[in-house]
């Protein structure tokens, strides 16, 4: 099995501070300076598992540098450079504490608010009479609280926001604007690879100039789910479910083996052939999401191979 990368701890020139997420490794350097490093972590439910994933962290990073690449023309991002596989460098930004979660189709946690009866998500109402994985009438946008590692994310409503002044109203009305506008893009995108794109979120931060910029990952599998166009109509008359690109069927696996990440329960054991399965199915994601063959990076010594890679840029730079 491959070497893996699940924790970092570089010591970069003019580090200021490291921050871990769930999945990513951020590092703040002098002049306003991030490196983002996406580690082959698997988060499920809020809950980081205890075994990395090969190539996840290179996959992740990858799919949403392409496209970042694809909608900076439409909302402006924190990207400057991807040194290495796993890496990418940008402008440091103050984030907002809240994701964007936009959903074309009722999928999800939003199917499973529905299957409980509740009518409302974040304060925007869900029509009476539809089915799993039905089409909303427009895009709906139910915001979330940003949690730390390990911590819950929690849903909440843009009235309740700019009540608690979690973010502006003026600042909010951009942070709907860019989420509308790249959700757009990006069912375009999936359109022309066949795909739906089914719901995603967007995080959002702002420079020391006060610009309001795209930052962390966009339309990837661990952020976004995809349906297969072709048959979807059919699937949904039927009412069987849908073929789908995401991390869902990581979560139907935990589901189905007892655990939601609800106290008391404890991660099931992923077998080595479990993980190598997971990995396989995030390479078959990336080549279906980009249309480009997935090309696996050197993984004998990834930590070294990362070092060099982002020493070399910043002195270059």
């Amino acid at each position: 099995m491959s070497q893996t990368i699940y924790d970092t701890n570089f010591n970069f020139p003019n580090q200021k501070q490291v921050y871990k997420g769930k999945v990513r490794a951020v590092y703040t350097l002098e002049n306003d300076v991030l490196v983002m490093i996406a580690t082959d972590r698997l988060s499920a439910f809020d809950v980081v598992m205890p075994k990395g994933i090969p190539f996840k962290g290179q996959i992740l990073n990858q799919i949403a540098t392409k496209m970042m690449s694809l909608t900076a023309d439409i909302v402006p991002n924190w990207l400057s450079a991807t040194p290495d596989p796993n890496v990418a460098v940008g402008v440091h930004c103050e984030p907002f504490k809240v994701e964007m979660v936009i959903r074309g189709y009722m999928s999800g946690h939003a199917a499973r608010e529905y299957k409980a009866g509740k009518r409302m998500l974040c304060g925007v109402p869900m029509p009476e009479g539809m089915k799993e994985n039905d089409k909303f009438p427009t895009p709906i946008i139910t915001p979330a609280t940003k949690a730390e590692m390990g911590d819950h994310d929690e849903d909440i409503s843009k009235e309740a926001i700019l009540e608690k002044g979690i973010v502006s109203a003026a600042d909010y009305a951009v942070l709907e604007k860019y989420t509308y506008a790249l959700f757009e893009r990006g069912t375009q995108l999936a359109a022309d690879r066949g795909l739906i794109l089914v719901d995603t979120k967007y995080e959002f931060g702002k420079t020391k100039e006060g610009k309001i910029v795209l930052i962390d990952e966009i339309h990837t599998p661990d952020s976004s789910r995809y349906f297969y166009a072709d048959g979807y109509a059919e699937r949904q008359e039927r009412g069987e479910a849908q073929k789908q690109l995401s991390k869902e069927f990581v979560r139907q696996w935990l589901i189905s083996n007892g655990f939601q990440g609800l106290e008391g329960q404890t991660v099931p054991e992923m077998s080595d052939a479990y993980i190598t399965s997971v990995s396989e199915r995030y390479i078959e994601l990336y080549e279906n999401i980009t249309g480009e063959k997935f090309v696996k990076a050197n993984t004998e010594n990834i930590q070294q191979r990362i070092e060099q890679n982002v020493l070399a840029y910043l002195k270059s730079d």
